[in-house]
C-alpha cells in the first residue's frame, strides 16, 4: 500500500512539474506607439523559453515628454520561467488563433496604439493579427496583457543598444 501511494504521489508531483507542449514555433509580438507614453517594442519568444525584446521606447521605463529624444532602450534577453511560459501556451490555445480575424480595430480613431500578434505554428503555418487598440477580443486582450506583463515580471539582460 506504501508503495501504491508513493507511486500515485510521485506521478502526481510530475504532472505538475510538466512543461506546456507548443504547438508554436516562433510567437512575436509587436507594441507599437501611440501619442503618449504607450511602450515600443518588439517581442519574440521561441520554444525553448528564451526571449528577445527590442526595446525602443517606454519598454522598462515610465514615460516623460524627455524620453522622445532620447536613445532607444537596447536588446534584451531573458528565458521566461516555465510556469509563465505554460500559461502563456495556454492562452494562446484558448484563442483558436486559425479562426480568428486578421484584424481588429477602428481606424477613425487616431491615437491607439497598434498591436501585431504573429504566430508561426509548428507545422510552418502562421498567423497575423493586427489590432488597433488592443480591443480584439477578450481573450486576445488577455494575450496582449500577459505579453506586456512579462516586461516586468522576467529578469531582463540587456545584449545591446
Amino acid at each position: 500500500m506504501k508503495y501504491i501511494v508513493f507511486l500515485l504521489s510521485l506521478v502526481f508531483l510530475a504532472s505538475c512539474a510538466t512543461p506546456a507542449t507548443s504547438n508554436y514555433s516562433k510567437i512575436e509580438y509587436n507594441a507599437e506607439a501611440c501619442f503618449g507614453f504607450c511602450p515600443i517594442f518588439k517581442i519574440t519568444i521561441n520554444p525553448d523559453r528564451t526571449a528577445v525584446i527590442d526595446a525602443e521606447r517606454f519598454t522598462f521605463t515610465d514615460g516623460s515628454k524627455d524620453d522622445f529624444s532620447g536613445p532607444r532602450e537596447g536588446i534584451f534577453k531573458t528565458t521566461i520561467k516555465q510556469a509563465d511560459y505554460n500559461k502563456l501556451i495556454s492562452l494562446l490555445d484558448e484563442l483558436n488563433l486559425k479562426n480568428l480575424n486578421s484584424y481588429y480595430g477602428n481606424k477613425n480613431i487616431s491615437d491607439l496604439p497598434t498591436a501585431h500578434l504573429r504566430i508561426t505554428f509548428t507545422d510552418g503555418s502562421t498567423k497575423h493579427i493586427e489590432d488597433y487598440g488592443k480591443g480584439g477580443t477578450e481573450k486576445l486582450d488577455e494575450v496582449y496583457t500577459f505579453i506586456e506583463e512579462l516586461r516586468k515580471t522576467q529578469t531582463w539582460t540587456r545584449v545591446a543598444k
